[in-house]
């Protein structure tokens, strides 16, 4: 991108030190970055309105931002507003950095800060990695989109609100939005060692990070900053998370959050003494996670064949689907469903994927048909059988059951060591209300009948794009 000359340019000071300061060796570096990301997630979900992006070095946190700008560069987005903090000195409000141009080892990147109609800030006041950092991935996954960086400082509840009110107010399709954040800060270094150093300590800093990053989920900051109380976790940018999903809700409160990827410098490190979180999240519409039909064919083809195969010459050998879209590529949430007509035969499934979707539905086949231990093992072994496989968004966490739709959503219960879940169309197939359906959730939780109304149950809603096929194995 050429910049005027008397264009007031900023020259990044974390070329260099952050990341190469030479344009071949940063390209290089964002390259193995974006590889190692595809190898980590194969496949992206495009259409995503708004974004949380980890902002350490690229060496460090460079694949799990790219599961996040892959999926930014399948939207296309004509504009970015990228929400950053100042990590140092006290800073309040919301400003937009008072220069025109940032060069990076990659070139000039102009800044549209006018866009927000927010207050200007001197860039040497703000200037801060949780923005800069951003800017080589966004050269590479976004050259021709307007950037307008915003810093996100101290602000009260009815600041924040009016802040989303400004941006909801703004936006159009070809925004989208980008809040730059690290997760938990482990360590002595960061003044949090809430528990030992240990063979535990990723599973723990892992719980911490998925208690705030399930709030992130609800779009309500109120629940988002609860659980930083609850927890302690050391997010750094809560300031612009709760600024991002307080803004989507009011463009679309029905937005469901996915996690992209996630990983800690413990582990790439081995060192969990001293460990950060990076997590990419991504807000996107509901129709973003629906299969073409023409995979479901593939799916409840495979689904078919491995149960054949099965009949036929006995062992578990799945048979994965061939062909179709890289979204067979995806590690989906999925339920296989096993009937002879009305006569349930069998049913399992995943809430968090192993293996890629057009692997996963065949394993499940063989699951539902061998290891659900409601019913007699291999009952689904002859005469015809009807198949149905339930492709699942991800998980919201909801409030109470108020936000749960029977018939339209799922429900995920977790309370203590038990959880369960049905998937959206039993109550409809069941005739059931509300609280019959929440009764039969916590019956297969092997909770009370009423243990979802326990102030310390987790309650998730999701959905489900079912694809059926009767008479599938004679």
């Amino acid at each position: 991108m050429s910049i005027e000359r008397n264009m007031l340019t900023h020259v990044s000071p974390f070329s260099g030190n952050w990341y190469p300061a030479g344009a071949v060796e940063l390209r290089s570096l964002l390259e193995s970055k974006e590889q190692d990301s595809r190898v980590r997630r194969p496949s992206v979900l495009g259409g995503a309105l708004g974004f949380v992006v980890p902002h350490a070095g690229p060496a460090y946190s460079g694949a799990v931002a790219w599961s996040a700008y892959r999926s930014l560069r399948e939207t296309a987005p004509e504009r970015i507003v990228l929400l950053a903090f100042p990590h140092h000195g006290h800073f309040e409000g919301v400003s937009a950095p008072d220069v025109e141009a940032i060069l990076t080892p990659l070139g000039a990147v102009e800044i549209d800060s006018a866009w927000s109609g927010f207050p200007l800030a001197p860039e040497a006041r703000v200037c801060d990695h949780s923005f800069e950092i951003q800017l080589p991935f966004l050269q590479l996954a976004a050259p021709h989109a307007r950037i307008t960086p915003l810093y996100v400082g101290s602000l009260s509840e009815e600041e924040r609100e009016a802040a989303a009110d400004a941006l909801a107010a703004l936006w159009e399709p070809g925004v989208a939005f980008v809040a730059s954040s690290d997760f938990t800060h482990y360590g002595r270094e960061f003044g949090f060692t809430p528990f030992p150093a240990d063979r535990h300590t990723a599973e723990r800093i892992e719980q911490l990070d998925f208690e705030c990053i399930d709030a992130a989920g609800s779009l309500r900051s109120a629940r988002f900053h609860d659980a930083l109380s609850r927890t302690g976790a050391t997010v750094c940018g809560t300031g612009p998370i709760a600024l991002l999903i307080e803004t989507l809700r009011r463009i679309d409160g029905r937005l469901w959050p996915a996690t992209l990827d996630y990983q800690t410098s413990g582990e790439i490190t081995g060192d969990f003494r001293h460990s950060v979180s990076y997590a990419a999240l991504g807000y996107l519409p509901r129709n973003a996670f629906d299969l073409p039909e023409g995979d479901g064919e593939l799916l409840l083809d495979c689904v078919g064949a491995t149960l054949g195969r099965l009949r036929a010459l006995g062992g578990r050998v799945p048979v994965p689907a061939v062909g179709g879209t890289k979204a067979l590529d995806s590690w989906r949430a999925a339920f296989v469903t096993l009937r002879r007509g009305e006569e349930l035969l069998g049913c399992i499934g995943v809430r968090e994927s192993r293996s890629p979707l057009r692997e996963e539905a065949a394993e499940l086949a063989l699951a539902a048909a061998l290891d659900d231990g409601r019913f007699k093992p291999g009952v689904a072994l002859s005469g015809a059988l009807d198949i149905e496989i339930s492709i699942l968004t991800p998980f919201r966490r909801i409030r109470d059951a108020s936000e749960c739709r029977p018939g339209r959503h799922g429900l995920y219960l977790k309370l203590g060591a038990n959880s369960g879940l049905l998937l959206p169309q039993v109550a409809a197939e069941r005739g059931w209300g509300a609280e019959e359906f929440f009764d039969a959730v916590a019956r297969k939780s092997r909770l009370a009948p009423h243990a979802w109304r326990d102030p310390k149950a987790a309650l998730y809603v999701f959905e489900a794009q079912i694809f059926e096929r009767t008479r599938a194995v004679e």
